[in-house]
Order: C-alpha cells, then structure tokens, then sequence
C-alpha cells in the first residue's frame, strides 16, 4: 500500500478516496460501454446463451484499454497543468467527467422550461440552442464541481485560460 502512496504522491488516507473513485468510474464506464458494445456489433441479447460472458470479457478489455490510455497521458498532463501532486491529476479527470455529465442532463430540462424539444423544433434549431445552453452551464458547474473536489484553483486557472482564448478576457478580473 505504501508504494501506491508514493506513487501517487499521497500523504493523507483520505486522499485515497479520489484513486478509487476513478477506479470505480472506469469500471462503470468500460461496463456501460461493453454493453453497447456486445448488444450493437455483435447482436447480442440477454437471451444468448453467452451474453453475460461476453459482456464480462469486453468489460474487462475495455477497462485494461482505457486504464492504460488515462495513465499515459498522466506524465503531459501533469507537466501542462502544473499540479502539486499526481493524485490532483485523478480528482480533475474526476471533477470534468461529473461536470460534462450534469451539465449534458440538466441542459435538456432547461431548454425544455424555454419551450423548446425535439418534437417541435428543427434539429437546426434545437441543437446549436442546446450546445449554446450547455456551455455557461458547464462553465458554472465546472467550477462548482472543482470546489468540491478541491480543486478551485486550478478550475479558476482554466476558466481563464479558456475564456482569454475565447476573446472574451474582458469579463475576467484577475
């Protein structure tokens, strides 16, 4: 245990919350992505005889691929963003999935309280409106969801990054 510690730069027990955390999330992931996997490529369907199999063996290779694609790209990472500690890196992978997830479900409501849907609306309309909606929601969220996972400060950094190349460097004060 204490050569994961090290290896992850972790002084404090609670700060173990955040590897297992991704490790979990990885896991729901590579199973929610096994499942479109198995029943759209290869057709299958709970009633085959081998569904729950296949299903455990293309979790498993999905989950070593993406395990192995989110620890490469660690070392640039962590080097472009400048963290104290590689843990840090984890709770922001974590804090950007959360954010792009709630902001993605919460933007249909509210675009649904305009008055807007898919049944009555051009997909023209519709979709950059809704792309549009989910952008301040995000950047709102993502700064919130930042916070609770302790890492304010690197958000904020980020939000004026973004916004500067955006042009829109006016609306920050420093």
């Amino acid at each position: 245990m204490q050569k994961f510690k090290d290896r992850w730069e972790i002084q404090a027990n609670w700060q173990l919350l955040f590897p297992l955390l991704g490790l979990l999330g990885l896991s729901i992931s590579s199973f929610l992505l096994s499942k479109r996997l198995v029943s759209g490529i290869l057709k299958l369907t709970e009633t085959h005889s081998f569904y729950f199999a296949s299903i455990t063996i293309v979790t498993i290779l999905v989950f070593t691929l993406l395990l192995v694609f989110t620890l490469k790209i660690f070392g640039p990472l962590e080097k472009k963003w400048n963290v104290t500690y590689r843990w840090e890196l984890i709770a922001i992978f974590i804090a950007f999935a959360v954010t792009g997830s709630t902001a993605a479900r919460i933007s249909d409501p509210i675009i649904q309280l305009i008055g807007f849907d898919t049944e009555s609306t051009s997909g023209w309309i519709y979709w950059p409106l809704r792309i549009l909606l989910i952008f301040p929601v995000y950047q709102i969220l993502l700064l919130i969801v930042g916070w609770i996972f302790g890492q304010f400060k690197f958000f904020w950094w980020f939000e004026k990054k973004m916004l500067r190349r955006m042009g829109l460097a006016r609306f920050i004060k420093d």
